[in-house]
């Protein structure tokens, strides 16, 4: 079989493969081994400084530099060595401890210290760790600094447009004025609050064998403290210790993960809708790229691809994000299989958000304003100052304010002229009648560009 990208299965490994080659190395199957050894290693080197001490002190030195090496920089593993042990023993977990065994003994470890290796361990104490490593080395390499490049050109964005006012489309109708800068700060912001949550989500593990309660290892050493140890390993990875599992590490905080990864993403998928409409409207325009082609057909196009491609695989990763939200925190008693072949999936649903992230910020790139095509929308919509009339009619006590507007405004065309003339007409104080009359569809902002320049 062809080991060329154009055979892969999935586009993440075929058409996109360039691009997501930092979460190729943390998701893939060599990355799964890499941190399921670097998991074995951390642990025997615990229990050489713990429970385990008086056997293991006669540790060679070769020995322990190698578990220390592989339990710092995982990446120097034999993941091919391992995999030919898997194809023997049909069992992922244990070619990883047959590996080292074997890796331990070349290396002057005596049977006695060999049977350290693993000890106490079910396979998804080892597991549910190195899940936990791949997915905090990828919330912190890849997808938290993509999230922050992005905040930043919109935060840019929004300083550079604070005060062109633009048109309020509210429903899809005209509406109040606002400023393309505010629009582009509101994004900002809702990114920024849902990066921080995502951030902020504990990453937890365990290690308390078969079924949570260290039967094992109280049966072979009941004078430790096994719960303490247990908490100071996974700490010790810069992981949040849970003492209350099954088998498995109840997964629920994968889905609160999860959760936060698609608040998130429905944020920039609301950004792609946005912006892929203003480039309808003819707001934003996009620059043109040599040698590209918007229509197989149609010569004049420039389509809004980032966009379109963003939508698309924001929409991907969110069904994948939701599913491991909704099953992973479910396993019959002890423990099931299910969760196995979903958690293999972790990795594409946050490569599908990785090219979404890559996508909107080509777009954000080629993008320029057309201050023109924005005004011109503006300068044609002198209904939307009804609200400010009625609003001051109101505070200035005109009886019926808001339905003398309405019947003013529906159903009939709305100019300059027109409307200055209903204001001479109300009966208003002449300085609330002077400065009503000095308002002009591009200056009723209101607080927009000052809210442009956000406060972080």
């Amino acid at each position: 079989m062809s080991n060329s990208p154009i055979d892969a299965l999935s586009p993440l490994d075929g058409r996109y493969a360039p691009k997501l080659a930092p979460l190729r190395t943390i998701f893939s199957e060599a990355g799964l081994m890499r941190e399921r050894v670097r998991v074995e290693c951390a642990w025997l080197l615990a229990l050489a400084g713990g429970p385990a001490r008086a056997v293991l002190a006669t540790m060679p030195d070769a020995s322990r530099d190698w578990l220390r090496t592989l339990s710092l920089d995982p990446s120097t593993a034999d993941i091919a060595a391992i995999k030919r042990i898997e194809a023997r023993t049909n069992h992922d977990v244990k070619a990883v401890e047959l590996w080292l065994r074997e890796g331990l003994g070349s290396r002057g470890a005596s049977p006695a210290h060999l049977e350290w290796v693993h000890f106490g361990c079910t396979s998804e104490d080892i597991n549910n760790l190195a899940y936990a490593l791949m997915l905090k080395s990828a919330r912190e390499r890849v997808i938290t600094p993509m999230l922050d490049e992005l905040v930043a050109m919109l935060d840019s964005l929004a300083e550079r447009h604070a005060t062109t006012a633009m048109l309020g489309r509210t429903h899809g109708q005209t509406a109040t004025p606002t400023t393309v800068g505010k629009e582009i700060a509101n994004f900002a912001a809702r990114l920024q609050v849902q990066r921080d949550g995502f951030a902020g989500v504990r990453i937890l593990g365990k290690m308390n064998g078969a079924v949570g309660n260290f039967n094992a290892h109280v049966a072979a050493l009941p004078l430790v403290d096994w719960p303490a140890a247990s908490a100071a390993f996974v700490e010790s990875l810069a992981l949040h210790p849970n003492a209350y599992t099954t088998q498995i590490e109840p997964h629920d905080w994968i889905a609160e993960y999860a959760h936060a990864l698609i608040r998130a993403d429905n944020v920039l998928l609301d950004l792609s809708r946005d912006m892929w409409s203003y480039i309808s409207l003819g707001y934003f325009r996009q620059r043109v790229v040599a040698g590209e082609v918007g229509s197989s057909t149609m010569p004049h196009k420039v389509n809004p691809i980032d966009f379109e491609n963003a939508e698309g695989n924001l929409g991907v990763a969110n069904a994948l994000l939701a599913h491991f939200a909704e099953k992973l925190p479910i396993s019959r008693w002890q423990r099931d299989l299910t969760d196995s072949t979903v958690l293999r999936n972790v990795g594409v649903a946050l490569g599908h958000a990785a090219l979404a992230y890559g996508s909107l910020r080509s777009g954000l790139l080629k993008i320029d304003l057309d201050e023109v095509r924005v005004r011109q929308d503006l300068d044609a919509a002198w209904e939307v100052l009804a609200e400010a009339i009625q609003t001051v009619m109101r505070a200035n006590g005109t009886p019926g304010a808001y339905d003398l507007l309405k019947d003013f405004t529906r159903g009939r065309v709305i100019d300059r002229t027109t409307i200055r003339e209903f204001i001479a007409s109300l009966e208003l104080p002449a300085t609330e009648k002077e400065r009503l009359l000095r308002l002009e569809p591009h200056a009723y902002l209101g607080l927009a560009p000052n809210l442009a320049h956000r406060r972080r």
